[in-house]
């Protein structure tokens, strides 16, 4: 294990220093292990764990290249992860959504579109005052992705997509009183849409951080 974590330091510096790029190929593995003083098993495996984190691409038949390295492309795994955990773990993950949102939601404030904002209120006018869980746990999802994007921030974007899984915002309505905290949800999003029209960054930012924490709540109540 210790040689495989040398060779994938060895690559990440490569890539880190500039030698490598988005997009560049790495040269053949035989010439790539005896320029890095590996051996090519080693070699072997640490391109398999850096093409499981999206770091490089294995292209059969073609080569090994660089991703992107776009935020969005590396922080995706975050959220397999996320949905993985539960119970204290998973309220520690929604501890670090309290802390981001409303920083993005207060920077949303400046940059959204009013048709951004239209669609928003389109979509949560569509869901009635009563909608299943699923329903609402996908609308959420797509309430809070809005307004991330809208913050301009790509990196914070990403980070809070990978945060905010599915499986996880499905529990927070399962709790003992499903029927308050779905209404508490929709009042809360009426909440953030209206401070957001209003240009009103602090008050994004406070109607954000309720909503998290209210969910936090909820959460510790679930059995």
């Amino acid at each position: 294990m210790a040689v495989t974590d040398e060779a994938i330091e060895k690559i990440k510096s490569m890539i880190v220093s500039g030698e490598l790029r988005p997009g560049d190929r790495l040269p053949r593995e035989s010439e790539l292990a005896a320029a890095l003083g590996l051996s090519r098993n080693s070699l072997r495996e640490a391109v398999r764990a850096l093409s499981l984190i999206r770091i490089l691409d294995v292209r059969q038949g073609d080569g090994t290249y660089v991703t992107s390295l776009d935020p969005q492309l590396l922080l995706g795994a975050l959220s397999f992860a996320v949905d993985f955990h539960r119970d204290d773990s998973a309220r520690e993950f929604l501890a670090v959504r309290r802390i981001l949102e409303p920083a993005a939601t207060a920077m949303a404030a400046a940059r959204i579109g009013e048709d951004e904002l239209d669609a928003l209120t389109g979509r949560l006018d569509a869901l009635g005052s009563d909608p299943p869980v699923e329903e609402l746990a996908a609308a959420d999802l797509e309430f809070h992705r809005g307004i991330a994007r809208a913050s301009g921030n790509a990196v914070l974007c990403s980070l809070l997509e990978g945060l905010s899984g599915p499986a996880t915002r499905a529990r927070v309505w399962s709790g003992p009183d499903p029927q308050d905290a779905i209404g508490r949800t929709l009042r809360e999003h009426r909440a953030i849409l209206g401070a957001l029209r209003d240009r009103d960054a602090e008050a994004a930012r406070s109607w954000a951080t309720v909503h998290i924490a209210g969910a936090e709540q909820w959460l510790r109540a679930v059995p």
